[in-house]
């Protein structure tokens, strides 16, 4: 009976702010984000797989060869997501990293910490398929250029973050230190992102997200932007699956708690 009135009154109170309020409120509540995601992962599996077997024989046997690159461009097709990813999965980690830090928020803990192991290892495929398109093309795997530098440092930031949340006992301890190294690392993100403007780089510039038209042939255009869509729903897939993970976790320890202790 305590507990429904406590419920109730946390109810009005909710319910006197702004609907938007009220959603992000009852979205950061795990009881209902586990019944979201439940109910949101078979829709966004189903449709990962369906891209990928889309995407894949599309970008790397039917869109036409490079006049330049030839069958080598092919690369593109899984460095150019999961480079994209990459920074956006950090912005993700960090934008939650912030709001834990701010209103304590356990669920934007949890995505964080489900965010750090896909986006470290997209930065690392990312830097992988790099090294593989610059031998042929720049002769080199590897040049300390100001995009691949950049890069390699947020792939140390991921790293870091992983770190902090594994290496610190207490969750919330190192949620809070968590939080607090990727919104610091933030800055780095659009410093990845204009440094080919910023500096004179190896690294070609923007060839899809630009203001104005995308400079690809749509026969490869839609191809990229199927596998970017792919690699796009893996994440969110993937993120769903180990926040569920990490609540059931969670419920179970705090009922181990509760129980009582019987005397040997």
């Amino acid at each position: 009976m305590a507990r429904s009135a406590v419920s109730s009154s946390a109810g009005s109170r909710v319910s006197r702010y702004h609907p938007l309020v009220v959603r992000f409120h009852k979205l950061g509540s795990p009881a209902y984000f586990y019944d979201l995601a439940g109910w949101l992962l078979p829709w966004v599996g189903g449709a990962t797989v369906v891209l990928f077997l889309l995407g894949l024989p599309w970008s790397l046997a039917f869109a036409p060869p490079d006049y330049q690159q030839g069958e080598s461009y092919r690369i593109i097709f899984v460095h150019v997501p999961t480079a994209a990813l990459s920074l956006s999965i950090y912005t993700g980690m960090a934008i939650c990293g912030a709001i834990f830090l701010i209103w304590r928020m356990k669920l934007a803990a949890m995505v964080a910490r489900a965010c750090a192991p896909v986006g470290a290892a997209y930065t690392f495929l990312s830097l992988v398929t790099g090294a593989l398109w610059g031998k042929p093309m720049w002769g080199t795997y590897w040049v300390w250029d100001a995009r691949l530098t950049s890069q390699l440092i947020l792939l140390f930031l991921y790293l870091g973050v992983m770190a902090l949340q594994e290496a610190i006992e207490d969750r919330e301890q190192g949620a809070r230190a968590a939080g607090l190294l990727a919104v610091v690392g933030s800055i780095n993100v659009p410093i990845i992102k204009y440094s080919v403007e910023w500096w004179h780089t190896l690294h070609q510039g923007a060839t899809i997200f630009k203001f104005d038209r995308p400079s690809m042939d749509p026969a490869m255009l839609w191809p990229l932007l199927v596998m970017l869509g792919a690699f796009g729903l893996f994440v969110v897939t993937v993120v769903l699956m180990q926040v569920r993970g990490e609540i059931v976790q969670r419920r179970l320890e705090a009922l181990a708690l509760q129980r009582p202790r019987t005397a040997p």
